[in-house]
């Protein structure tokens, strides 16, 4: 889990390495998804993290806030919850209790076993799957604040382990949305922010699926629209794939659209 740890950690520096020089009112910039500010994300990712600790700390806890979140019926009382339990709190205050407690989460999951099966908002997760998709969330959700701040985003090969979950939930994508589960995932060959390959599944050359890591990371998460990325696809397995991947929980969530979610360009 110590390897698993670190891309967690480094992900969150990333993160805070951005928004670092921000004054606190430009903590309040809306970004193109679905009008957060970054506050807003910042508090998001902040509650996720506390509900993954409650884990392995206080499961009765995580409980009680999951059956708050469960019985929700307004789509924005999220947020609402996510203000109310943090008190407020926004801007640079808000930026290190959130960079401050995900350091103590990465800590608390390095040393247990990545196996320990941990209970969640729905089946249960392994311990290392639970962190990788806390990576993950860090990840997508961050890319929202890049682009609205103007800036490349400059990955590395840790999105290897965001890669893999995108491939694990291939069935989900399928069966979230109610569709018949193909036999066989298409192959993946996709080229690392390193240049390396990485490929994943049976190669097959009629049903495929080729370009940047990046790229897939950002489709399978949401974050781009399949038609503004450098990924192409072959058969029909692949295309459909790519154009409702979902490698999050919960209900069907539909992409962005076409040219919407994109990097804001600065003078």
């Amino acid at each position: 889990m110590h390897a698993t740890a670190n891309d967690f950690r480094a992900e969150n520096q990333a993160l805070k390495t951005l928004l670092d020089p921000l004054t606190d009112a430009q903590f309040d910039q809306p970004t193109l998804f679905k009008g957060w500010t970054i506050n807003d994300i910042l508090r998001h990712l902040h509650f996720w993290n506390r509900a993954a600790y409650l884990q392995v700390s206080d499961e009765a806890e995580l409980e009680r806030l999951l059956g708050r979140v469960f019985s929700l019926t307004d789509p924005g009382g999220m947020r609402t919850i996510e203000r109310e339990l943090f008190g407020g709190l926004s801007g640079r205050a808000l930026l290190d209790e959130w960079f401050g407690f995900a350091k103590q989460l990465a800590a608390s999951f390095a040393e247990i076993d990545p196996k320990l099966r941990l209970k969640w908002a729905g089946p249960s997760m392994s311990a290392r799957s639970s962190l990788t998709a806390r990576q993950m969330e860090t990840w997508a959700h961050g890319q929202a604040a890049f682009d609205a701040l103007g800036v490349t985003r400059m990955n590395t090969d840790r999105i290897r382990n965001i890669v893999q979950l995108g491939a694990n939930t291939f069935a989900w994508t399928f069966r979230v949305n109610g569709l018949p589960l193909p036999k066989t995932m298409p192959h993946l060959s996709l080229t690392a922010p390193s240049g390396e390959v990485w490929s994943f599944g049976e190669p097959d050359p009629d049903n495929a699926i080729t370009g940047s890591a990046e790229a897939f990371c950002q489709v399978v998460t949401q974050v781009r629209n399949f038609a503004d990325v450098d990924l192409k696809t072959v058969g029909e397995t692949a295309a459909t794939w790519m154009a409702k991947a979902q490698c999050f929980a919960g209900p069907p969530e539909a992409p962005p659209a076409p040219g919407y979610r994109k990097r804001v360009a600065r003078a």
